[in-house]
């Protein structure tokens, strides 16, 4: 039988989970969740491969109106990641039902010609009944390949990638067979520490908020992987609630990601951050490239 390949694009609104369901499919944290919006900045692949087949997922942002370069930088990610694919995985969240801004984003997705599948995600939150009224509403938009899954808790996933793999042609292995993400350690580090600042602080302190890793250092004496952080705010006042009484959010963050970055680098690992203000930082295109967006 011919070794089959492709690429398939996710796309949805915000918090859908879109990156939960790259997390299972590959059966690693490879992008990072939380539900606020903007948790996902740049296109992530994930990679699965088995004997046969290798499907190489990109995790994209959540589809919104860009206020600033940082914004238009995402925008940017989900159109590139719609050319040259083999299909296009529509996500919706059950619990939201299918609304205005997913039949806005469905019709801008029927322009590319490229086979959609509808992905139901978190049915374990829904009755029956009304996953059948949302499955009768996409019916009625035309769409006839709609799977209904929960990725948090791996429900439908294995059906999934059966239908994804009926669309992929005989093709070539784009990366080794053990890799599942070429995102560089570097920027899952740092994004991983932001996870952790979005988990924890209020709702208007993480939308300004980057991470970038300065230096990361391993001592093959102690077995200890080093790690130095920047972690970029845009004022004074988000900078006092980042550090917290007695800098107790700070090491909130930093005991939290530090957990994280033990399983991704396999070594212990000592954690330095500093928070540093950068009014604007998300119209500053340098800054935007040091972050690796």
């Amino acid at each position: 039988m011919d070794f089959i390949s492709g690429f398939v694009s996710i796309v949805g609104c915000p918090n859908v989970g879109k990156s939960t369901l790259v997390n299972s499919i590959v059966r690693q944290k490879i992008s990072i969740v939380s539900d606020k919006a903007q948790t996902t900045r740049s296109t992530v692949r994930g990679i699965l491969t088995d004997e046969s087949s290798q499907i190489v997922f990109l995790d994209t942002p959540g589809v919104q109106t860009p206020r600033n370069k940082l914004g238009e930088h995402m925008s940017k990610e989900v159109s590139s990641s719609l050319e040259d694919v083999d299909c296009i995985l529509f996500i919706i969240d059950a619990k939201r039902g299918y609304g205005n801004r997913d039949k806005e984003l469905l019709s801008r997705l029927k322009n590319s010609k490229t086979k959609i599948i509808t992905i139901i995600n978190k049915i374990d939150l829904i009755g029956k009944d009304e996953l059948l009224g949302i499955i009768a509403k996409l019916a009625d938009e035309g769409l006839n390949e709609i799977i209904p899954i929960s990725a948090i808790k791996g429900e439908g996933v294995k059906e999934l990638i059966d239908v994804i793999k009926d669309q992929l042609k005989p093709g070539i292995m784009y990366y080794p067979a053990d890799m599942v993400t070429d995102t560089p350690e570097r920027i899952i580090a740092a994004e991983l520490i932001r996870e952790k600042a979005l988990l924890n602080l209020r709702d208007e302190v993480p939308h300004g908020i980057g991470v970038e890793i300065e230096k990361i250092e391993f001592d093959q004496k102690t077995k200890i992987t080093t790690i130095h952080a920047l972690l970029y705010c845009e004022s004074a006042g988000h900078k006092s609630i980042i550090i917290g009484k007695g800098g107790s959010m700070l090491k909130t963050i930093g005991s939290e990601a530090r957990k994280e970055l033990i399983k991704l680098f396999g070594t212990k690992i000592y954690l330095q951050i500093w928070v540093k203000v950068k009014e604007n930082w998300r119209n500053s295109e340098s800054i935007i490239k040091n972050l690796g967006y």
